[in-house]
């Protein structure tokens, strides 16, 4: 264990803030909305984390990567492929690639549909609750592993607002500010903008320059509040956001033990890799938000009614460099491939970058030799080129992603007698246009376009493109019956039904470069539309018992839901075509995956000590698993492909510990703890991984910190703040310990080589994500209205790696880096 967090935190226990239900000052009751009426935190029968306005200014929380950091048992992935890329574990339920997410986010009242908006700005945010367990019952779809619950600045009665901005290392410039105040008697205002720019931390060798996680984006929010009457209020509210930037921030890496006596980097610990870029692609990624809501709220004799509807659309691309240059896929005339015009062209190219790059310095084992032949065809002169190499030979990818949806929801809540109840219905209508392109390497580089025929600079050779379609019926209700001050139990039941279908866009066109059908799922002719169905009841149970005032025992239960879905259509024959036949590979995926479903148990207690000046929170939980939905990988001679499959039966169970101390007015202190196990216990898509543990779930989590904010003079205040994270060793898979044939098994036999299929197996020990700490620190002044810092972002500049992506059959994994060491310094001003 790295022992610098410790002695600085020792050093600097006066630099910090709470984190389980952060305040400034610790005896003052938090009200929060986790069952969706208002609470005090210690009398929510649930594991609740909560992030007041002040740590989120304190911490400089801008999006959802910033506050899970603070909260245990949560962790998350974004932004490594594109932008709104993001998978959020919470006690060991990820969020799937494109699959739907396994949180739901609800931003004043409202919930968002698109897996993207997950980690970006949702305006001047004032509280953060981070709920754990099946939410779906209380907040609605796809809420399976929990929910985010966020309210943001409302209008002041008199003009007010803030600006905050901040400069860093790699050219980091930001800056948010809003600006709040009426418009007449009943009607007010909050207008908020975010803007940020990076260089980014890394720089592509090849084309010298910082293009690999390079980013600009920004985003602007309007909120129009108009209390029509006394008992009606009309919530209006729109955003736009902008991201331009680079994807694809993955370096691969090999794990055949068997090569290794060539060369020992064919074996590779993915937490020891030396990251370097080299490709002659620059990526590209561009998102583009905008959505539109209204909420009415109105306040009947006996009841009040809440309805809102959202309409949203995000748009995604990302353009970058391809990953199948081993596997011959853009030099198959060199070996005996059909050929045309474009098939030359592009091996053509592939000879002439691979001729003039020879000797070109890459990431280890991979190298450039004298022809563009992989090293199992020409072990003299041939390449190893990996993934996104310098050359033409491994041709290019677009992928995109574009979602418009409709959602509306109306709820009446109110009391009778010792019973809270509430009651309504919820509806989505949801188009997804999703499409993935590989194409041939002129020099010309990528087109925007899904597909481009032969003899263009850009041809197609591999092409998914599908149109999804969800329509969403839901009732749900409650009731929360308390027969005295001390006692609680709450039922809450919600049913959904997901229509859902896809159309295959495909044309039926051939492959340039192979010959055969440009989507392999088009062997036997067109490609069908599917349709299917998903319903599920999601019951959850609540019970407390308060032993005293401040302190309750408190129990629930209840049921996760996510909708099934449908893969790019094809990706089953692909993979049984060059996986399964091929190479005899124990993998089962389906065009169309499962539902998945939990049942999920919590049981804890909590309360606050000595006047209010401690608060702890003990809980654990346990967790049943069907069908959880996991994202694949494949990497071949076809390409690349993406799906999601399903893991029959996943247990997880753990505990967690949180307690936060105000040792003087000004100066609290913290410290939280999640401890998961889990284990597979049956899984028909890999049946050898019955054993092993959940995918991206980390064996545990823990934080420490504390904040200080110390009045010097009337005018004058010194604050500051540390956290300290340590997220423990993470598998990113369900194949682990174990050894499984690759491409390399099926090709060495009868390559130049001759050796033994064993010989090109993989073993994925090395897989694993080791433990790893970060530690922040903020330190400033405020003048009055001013206010001055400096921050430092992993202080002790940690190198860990923040995901592996294994791609089981290629023979490794695609990984890439966490955030480095970011100083910088700020200046505030507020009125």
């Amino acid at each position: 264990m790295n022992v610098r967090p410790a002695l600085l935190l020792l050093a600097s226990t006066a630099l910090a803030a709470p984190v389980l239900a952060q305040t400034a000052a610790v005896e003052e009751d938090i009200i929060v909305t986790a069952l969706r009426t208002d609470q005090r935190a210690v009398d929510v029968p649930a594991s609740v984390t909560v992030l007041t306005a002040e740590t989120i200014a304190q911490a400089r929380l801008f999006t959802a990567d910033d506050f899970v950091q603070l909260t245990p048992g949560v962790t998350i992935v974004t932004g490594t492929a594109e932008a709104g890329d993001t998978q959020i574990n919470i006690r060991g339920l990820n969020g799937a690639r494109d699959a739907e997410p396994s949180v739901a986010l609800v931003v004043d009242g409202i919930l968002k549909t698109n897996t993207a908006q997950l980690n970006q700005r949702q305006g001047t945010l004032r509280q953060i609750e981070i709920l754990k367990g099946p939410q779906g019952a209380l907040y609605g779809r796809n809420a399976a592993a929990g929910a985010i619950v966020i309210q943001t600045a409302r209008p002041s009665e008199q003009l007010s607002g803030a600006v905050r901005a901040s400069y860093a290392e790699q050219n980091t410039i930001e800056a948010d500010g809003y600006l709040a105040g009426p418009l007449g008697d009943r009607v007010g205002f909050v207008l908020s903008g975010y803007y940020r720019s990076t260089d980014g931390f890394w720089t592509n060798r090849f084309l010298d320059s910082k293009v690999v996680d390079d980013q600009e984006l920004w985003s602007l929010d309007g909120r129009l509040v108009w209390e029509i009457g006394d008992n009606t209020e009309l919530d209006i509210k729109s955003r736009y956001a902008d991201l331009s930037g680079a994807s694809i921030n993955f370096n691969a890496s090999f794990h055949l033990p068997n090569f290794a006596a060539v060369n020992p980097d064919f074996y590779e610990d993915v937490n020891k890799h030396p990251f370097g870029y080299y490709s002659n692609i620059r990526p590209t990624n561009t998102q583009e938000t905008f959505e539109v809501s209204a909420k009415l709220e109105h306040q009947f004799e006996t009841a009040k009614m809440t309805a809102w509807a959202l309409y949203a659309r995000v748009d995604q691309a990302l353009t970058a460099d391809g990953t199948s240059a081993d596997f011959a896929r853009y030099i198959a005339p060199a070996l005996g491939a059909p050929t045309n015009p474009t098939n030359l062209a592009v091996s053509n190219k592939c000879f002439q970058t691979t001729a003039q790059l020879t000797g070109f310095p890459q990431n280890s084992p991979t190298f450039i030799g004298n022809t563009p032949i992989p090293f199992i065809f020409d072990p003299v002169n041939g390449s190893t080129f990996g993934a996104y190499s310098p050359t033409t030979c491994d041709g290019t990818q677009l992928q995109t992603r574009e979602q418009e949806d409709f959602s509306a929801e109306v709820r009446f809540s109110g009391t009778f007698g010792a019973v809270d109840w509430s009651a309504g219905a919820y509806y989505l209508n949801l188009t997804r246009e999703v499409g993935i392109s590989l194409g041939g390497d002129l020099g010309f580089g990528v087109s925007p376009e899904l597909y481009n025929p032969p003899g263009s600079n850009n041809p197609t050779s591999q092409l998914f493109h599908d149109r999804f379609k969800t329509s969403v019926y839901a009732a749900f209700g409650s009731a929360n019956w308390s027969p005295t001050e001390a006692f609680d139990i709450g039922l809450a039941l919600r049913y959904d039904i997901e229509d859902r279908s896809v159309d295959n866009l495909v044309p039926l066109v051939s492959d340039p470069i192979t010959g055969g059908p440009i989507n392999p799922g088009q062997a036997f002719g067109p490609i069908r539309s599917q349709s299917q169905v998903f319903e599920q009841l999601q019951p959850k149970i609540t019970l407390r018992y308060a032993i005293s005032q401040d302190i309750n025992v408190y129990g629930n239960w209840g049921v996760g839901f996510k909708s099934g879905g449908f893969n790019n259509q094809g990706s089953a024959a692909i993979v049984d075509q060059n996986f399964v036949q091929f190479i005899g590979a124990e993998v089962l995926i389906n065009d169309q995956y499962n539902k998945e479903t939990s049942s999920a148990f919590e049981a804890g207690f909590k309360g606050n000590l000595f006047d209010g000046r401690v608060t702890f929170d003990v809980a654990g939980f346990y967790t049943e698993v069907t069908d959880m939905q996991f994202f694949e990988f494949f990497v071949g001679s076809f390409g690349l492909l993406r799906v999601v499959s399903n893991i029959d039966k996943v247990n997880l169970w753990g505990g967690e510990l949180n307690v936060t101390a105000q040792i003087l007015e000004g100066w609290t202190v913290f410290g939280s703890a999640n401890i998961t196990d889990s284990e597979i216990k049956e899984n028909s898509s890999r049946p050898s991984t019955v054993g092993n543990k959940s995918p991206y779930t980390a064996d545990y989590t823990w934080n420490l910190g504390t904040q200080l904010s110390l009045p010097v003079t009337d005018t004058l205040t010194v604050f500051g703040r540390a956290d300290w994270r340590r997220t423990g060793p993470t598998w990113f898979h369900t194949v682990q310990n174990q050894e499984t044939p690759t491409l390399f098994s099926g090709l060495l036999p009868g390559s130049a080589l001759g050796l033994p299929a064993f010989v090109g197996n993989a073993r994925y020990d090395v897989a694993q994500r080791d433990a790893f700490d970060v530690v922040n620190l903020r330190a400033g002044l405020e003048f009055g209205n001013l206010s001055v810092a400096v921050f430092a972002d992993n202080v002790f500049d940690e190198k860990y790696i923040n995901e592996a992506i294994p791609a089981i059959e290629f023979g490794g994994s695609f990984i890439s880096p966490g955030a480095r060491r970011m100083i910088g310094v700020e200046a505030g001003f507020k009125f």
